[in-house]
């Protein structure tokens, strides 16, 4: 399947960083990221100013703008690419009732499905030691497929 992968939390995320690793295990993984955090951004898209794209790494870019304004410009041309899937997270933190109204990494995954791309948004509830964050990446990993047949 090939995913894009983007959060709110920003592009050096632990949590970004290792769903990362363990989807390219099965996976073709493409990251478009905000280059800071922007945690409880919402569903903002940048309308007067400039955003910044700059390429990290290979299949790696991150940009000035907000989560939806990420899977925006990767979905709308920024990369030459039909994606299978967006997933977004793990939010380094729980996102649980109206927090999800507040959640850029909930947004993310939002305009994805706007786009008519499956959208999956991830949050961790609790520690953020390596541990948690290993197991939720597995977590998602391990249900991927289902997640997507839910679109």
């Amino acid at each position: 399947m090939r995913i894009l992968l983007t959060n709110d939390d920003g592009r050096d995320s632990a949590s970004l960083v290792a769903l990362r690793r363990r989807l390219t295990e099965d996976h073709d993984v493409w990251v478009v990221a905000p280059d800071r955090e922007r945690s409880g951004c919402s569903h903002s898209i940048t309308l007067r100013e400039a955003i910044e794209v700059k390429q990290r790494a290979a299949g790696t870019y991150t940009c000035t703008g907000t989560p939806a304004d990420c899977v925006l410009l990767a979905l709308l041309g920024l990369l030459d690419i039909r994606f299978d899937m967006v997933v977004a997270g793990p939010n380094l933190g729980p996102n649980l009732g109206t927090d999800i109204v507040y959640s850029g990494t909930a947004a993310a995954a939002r305009q994805a499905v706007f786009m008519g791309v499956p959208g999956l948004a991830a949050s961790l509830a609790g520690t953020r030691d390596g541990e948690t964050i290993r197991y939720s990446c597995e977590f998602v990993a391990r249900n991927l497929d289902a997640f997507r047949e839910l679109s």
